[in-house]
């Protein structure tokens, strides 16, 4: 039966009611969905919460909301407003909507099982100070994002303590920090995403048991920018990704027992800067092409595993026809050593007394670790 307004309509709603909304404004204020119901938009109506509060919060399980245009949340740094809000509930599903100019979009607090699917969310802020993330969870499990496009909130994605989860086939860019940021996160996989032109580019930390395949990160360009920041992770998986135009593609710090494999590094400033501190990590089947340097470290130790991989500046032979060179490759440039303590070095960079310095430093290490060393490189690219 028809009804006067959305809370008139979740008041009188029984469990399990589909509640369809016909194409308009609503300022209704802040919406409790605190019942199992289906909210349904026709056309997308617009809620919009006038800047004074949170728009929908969820404090029921088995909810869905869908096919709504949902803009100007209230901004509160303690209270953390958001768009949708899901509040310690499980089952729920927040799919097809427009998420725009909100302080947080979806904020997924202590749920489990929930799906967040197919939303555009934006925001314009300029100040990461004002704005939340696109889409924020903190300690939840099972959760599934799938097919969101996020754009101009301070981290596009953000998980805290979230584990057992899927990101997969979203698009993150021009956010103003992360597109993606991780933390304490154990036993996730974000899959076919796409990390384009954010502040900062996507950060992983103090996580184990992540795996990160097929994944495109590029553009994310910045005097403290990476394709990919990896600090303090162990145990995980990194398979089939593209970097491409990061001033960093993927950097390491702290990180045991992480496998590198069949990546494709591609016109970055550096490829993979990999510290000192890392260990017992495989570096096997990647396609290093067109970087200005393919590798970087900050110390003469280097107890990682690189081999088979393939590296358009070796210059090597293969008498014997295995496609691997006869003569190792050692990958880290004199020059990246030099203009990683001293930037300004970089004036010097394509000289000819750099480029033989490089050559001298292959053929004898002297200044590089010795052990920095591919032992099998691959005389082809990979058909990545």
């Amino acid at each position: 039966m028809p009804l006067r307004s959305i809370h008139e309509a979740l008041r009188v709603a029984e469990a399990g009611d589909t509640i369809i909304v016909k194409q308009g404004i609503y300022r209704e204020g802040n919406l409790l969905i605190n019942k199992p119901v289906f909210l349904t938009g026709e056309n997308y109506p617009i809620l919009d919460g006038a800047k004074l509060c949170e728009v929908v919060s969820v404090k029921a399980s088995h909810t869905c909301i869908s096919g709504f245009k949902i803009t100007h949340s209230g901004v509160a740094s303690l209270d953390d407003p958001a768009a949708i809000k899901v509040y310690n509930q499980s089952h729920v599903s927040i799919s097809e909507n427009i998420l725009e100019d909100n302080f947080f979009g979806i904020y997924i607090y202590c749920g489990k099982k929930c799906a967040i699917k197919n939303n555009r969310i934006a925001a314009y802020a300029t100040d990461e100070g004002k704005i939340g993330n696109g889409i924020h969870c903190w300690k939840s499990d099972s959760l599934v994002i799938s097919g969101n496009k996020i754009t101009g909130h301070r981290d596009g994605i953000y998980f805290e303590f979230v584990t057992n989860s899927v990101i997969w086939r979203n698009v993150s860019h021009n956010n103003i920090r992360y597109g993606l940021h991780f933390m304490f996160s154990n036993n996730d996989a974000y899959i076919t995403n796409i990390f384009r032109n954010n502040g900062v580019g996507v950060a992983v930390m103090f996580t184990h048991g992540v795996k990160m395949i097929n994944n495109t990160f590029e553009q994310n360009w910045g005097e403290s920018a990476y394709g990919l920041m990896l600090k303090e992770i162990s145990d995980s998986y990194i398979y089939g990704n593209r970097f491409t135009k990061n001033t960093v593609g993927i950097f390491m710090e702290g990180n045991n027992r992480m496998r590198l494999e069949k990546n494709k590094f591609c016109n970055n400033g550096w490829a993979l800067k990999i510290q000192a501190s890392c260990i017992d990590n495989e570096i096997h089947a990647n396609n290093f092409m067109g970087n200005t340097f393919d590798t970087g470290t900050n110390g003469a130790l280097v107890l990682n595993d690189f081999s088979g991989n393939y590296w358009d500046r070796y210059t090597g032979y293969d008498l014997d026809k295995n496609g691997l060179g006869d003569i190792p490759y050692h990958p880290l440039s004199l020059f990246s050593v030099i203009s990683e303590k001293n930037p300004p070095a970089m004036l010097l960079f394509r000289s000819f007394m750099v480029d033989l310095l490089d050559r001298s430093e292959k053929l004898a290490p002297s200044l590089t670790p010795e052990n920095f060393v591919d032992h099998t490189p691959l005389m082809r690219a990979l058909p990545l």
